[in-house]
């Protein structure tokens, strides 16, 4: 079964301040890299924007009715000294989740073995009624409450390889046994979340904080050491991936080193455990990565193991 690629142009429209590291030039970096012919393969689609229901899986109507409102008509509006809005964010926001969704969906059923989603605005850091990180609505943690209650799937298993804490993600996920969320981040650093005794109400928490410095050998061993194994042990029946790329050596908003085959790496060991447990069932979704160069390059890679699994 082939890789799916989704991705949704509103998503270009969600235009942030200049100087802003979460800009338009980010995915249109992303979609350049992925029209190489290496790529010819790829299932292009485009999912419609995500139902206003499917956001209420996580976040509160008073919450999305204040996204919704915070909307200017022009220019662009600060939620926080981080997060902005611009006239296209909302459509970018649901565009951006019906992307995820999308991918999951034909992943499920059978049409595609895996898929990665480009979108924008991210999605990891908002929480349940908490607009933060450049990031609106919890796409990945959406998608985990799908895959359970529309498609009955007893274990999901979210993994989140970016060099910020997922607080969001953690936030909306702390109280559902049925999903493990593992996370990697770079301590300290911003939210400040994502310390090892945060650990979910059922213990379905699994947080791996690096120190500022930390290369790819130290970031593979933790990996192999603890993640993997907790992720092995749970045996899952899906593979979501918020898929960060700030994480790499040239990212200029964190102090990580990893390289471009690091990230081929971890694909290469989540797309095992998914082989082993959930038919080779993979959905990837963009989150940071503010060096353009070494972000197409990322992806590109992350998506290269996608394609060899989905072939």
């Amino acid at each position: 079964m082939p890789t799916a690629f989704f991705t949704d142009p509103a998503c270009l429209r969600h235009v942030t301040p200049a100087g802003h590291p979460e800009r338009v030039a980010r995915l249109e970096a992303i979609l350049k890299a992925l029209d190489a012919p290496d790529f010819d393969p790829l299932i292009r689609r485009q999912a419609p924007e995500a139902e206003l229901g499917e956001v209420l899986r996580c976040h509160p109507q008073s919450y999305v009715d204040r996204i919704r409102a915070a909307i200017p008509a022009e220019g662009s509006r600060a939620l926080d000294p981080d997060t902005h809005v611009s006239p296209g964010s909302w459509h970018a926001a649901l565009g951006g989740l019906g992307q995820v969704l999308g991918a999951l969906d034909m992943v499920i059923s059978g049409e595609a073995r895996n898929a990665f989603a480009a979108i924008r605005p991210p999605g990891h850091h908002a929480e349940r009624a908490t607009p933060m990180g450049f990031c609106l609505f919890g796409n990945v943690a959406i998608a985990a409450k799908r895959a359970l209650d529309d498609h009955g799937l007893a274990r999901v298993a979210v993994v989140d390889f970016d060099v910020h804490h997922g607080n969001g993600t953690q936030d909306l996920l702390w109280d559902e046994p049925r999903a493990l969320f593992v996370s990697s981040h770079q301590m300290p650093l911003w939210p400040g979340t994502g310390a090892p005794d945060e650990r979910g109400a059922h213990d379905n928490v699994l947080n791996l904080p690096l120190p500022p410095g930390a290369d790819g050998a130290r970031f593979r061993a933790v990996w192999e050491r603890e993640a993997l194994p907790r992720i092995d042990a749970f045996r899952p029946e899906l593979v979501l991936i918020s898929a960060g790329f700030d994480a790499h050596r040239a990212d200029p908003l964190a102090q990580l080193a990893l390289g471009t085959p690091d990230f081929e790496w971890i694909t290469r060991q989540l797309c095992d455990i998914a082989d082993r447990y959930a038919g080779g069932r993979v959905v990837s979704a963009l989150e940071g990565g503010y060096d353009l160069d070494a972000l197409a390059a990322s992806v590109a890679a992350h998506v290269r193991v996608l394609m060899e699994r989905g072939a």
